[in-house]
């Protein structure tokens, strides 16, 4: 933003103080002179000009010491006022540096501002803060863009061997080429839907209506319920109203998101996965909890990541793009509620999802 030169804060500070100093000066040496008239010791002639009267000489000084006193005062509050702008700016410079710093692309400087609480040093602790919260921001993002690079490759070097393949090799069965075309484009296109709906929870551009939760997981568990069947996992829901407030087509994708990945990463056969949806003060809860096999506690909260799974099932039937609880992660936050993901003692995961009570 273009602006026009100006004189610095630190000139203003010290112009004020001057000021400041001068006006009490002139006060103080007012309030002398109004003792002076009320004792005696100054009157007025008949001209109205004002002179000592007798036994009182220095009284005769006291228009010179005045003036000399006013002109100490304008050269101590300007050299003072200076300097003390400068110590009490000198905070404000050090975030000025920092900002600079961080405008160049490096986001690791912190102001670390030191000594007691006061504003400066709010506005230092906030703008650490505000940079920590931009560099791990800008590190997931570039992780995530080398990662959906990656993903996005995949697809795309098997669809160019399969194509090369076809090209050169005549006795090549051209129907398997194409059945097996088809499968890798469709991951591909899969995981284009899934980067831009991640990309659209992020923006948070949709409108927030009236949802009840339970409605949405009977509705995924019932489109899942054939993959559950085929995996060998049993499905339970367990709920009743529960109001929240958002929008019902990402919540709707958070809950398949959630009861698709509890029935993927189950047990081999005989697993079982609870849906379960309640009312708690302030708030909506929605728990999907499923058998597996055990997970690192440490493992657990990088679930949430994009690309991240795990289990080693990761080129299983229905295993996904690697993007679901990133997107559950996503969601959560865009509808301004806490996700929370615990590994059962038994074995599988535990996955909480509370969002604000509906109105």
């Amino acid at each position: 933003m273009e602006r026009a030169p100006g004189p610095s804060v630190r000139l203003k500070l010290t112009l004020s103080y001057a000021g400041f100093l001068m006006l009490a000066g002139a006060l103080l040496l007012g309030a002398v002179g109004v003792f002076l008239l009320r004792q005696g010791w100054l009157r007025t002639n008949d001209k109205g000009a004002w002179q000592a009267t007798p036994g009182t000489d220095f009284v005769h000084g006291f228009a010179p010491m005045a003036a000399a006193v006013m002109g100490f005062l304008l050269v101590f509050g300007l050299l003072g006022g200076w300097v003390l702008a400068g110590r009490m700016l000198a905070p404000l410079a050090r975030i000025t540096a920092a900002t600079r710093t961080a405008a160049t692309g490096s986001l690791a400087h912190r102001v670390r501002l030191p000594g007691r609480q006061d504003e400066f040093r709010e506005l230092a602790d906030a703008f650490d803060a505000m940079l920590a919260r931009l560099e791990a921001h800008v590190g997931e993002q570039q992780r995530f863009a080398a990662n959906a690079s990656h993903e996005l490759r995949t697809p795309l070097a098997i669809s160019k061997s399969l194509l090369d393949v076809a090209l050169t090799d005549p006795s090549y069965d051209a129907r398997e080429a194409l059945g097996r075309l088809q499968s890798v484009n469709s991951r591909a296109i899969a995981l284009t839907e899934a980067l831009l709906l991640l990309s659209r929870a992020g923006r948070r551009s949709f409108t927030r209506e009236p949802v009840d939760l339970s409605l949405l997981a009977e509705e995924a568990t019932e489109t899942l319920l054939p993959l559950a069947e085929k995996s060998g996992v049993t499905v339970e829901t367990l709920g009743d109203v529960t109001p929240a407030s958002g929008s019902p087509a990402l919540l709707l994708q958070l809950t398949m998101n959630l009861v698709h990945n509890a029935i993927v990463h189950n047990l081999p056969e005989r697993g079982t996965v609870w849906v379960t949806t309640g009312v708690r003060p302030g708030g909506a809860v929605l728990t999907v909890e499923n058998t597996g096999p055990r997970l690192d506690a440490e493992l657990v909260p990088t679930l949430t990541e994009p690309f991240q799974r795990g289990t080693e099932r990761v080129h299983a039937d229905h295993a996904g793009v690697g993007l679901g609880l990133a997107i559950v992660r996503t969601v959560t936050e865009a509808h301004d509620g806490r996700l929370t993901l615990t590994p059962r003692p038994g074995g599988g995961l535990r996955i909480t999802v509370e969002l604000p009570a509906g109105r």
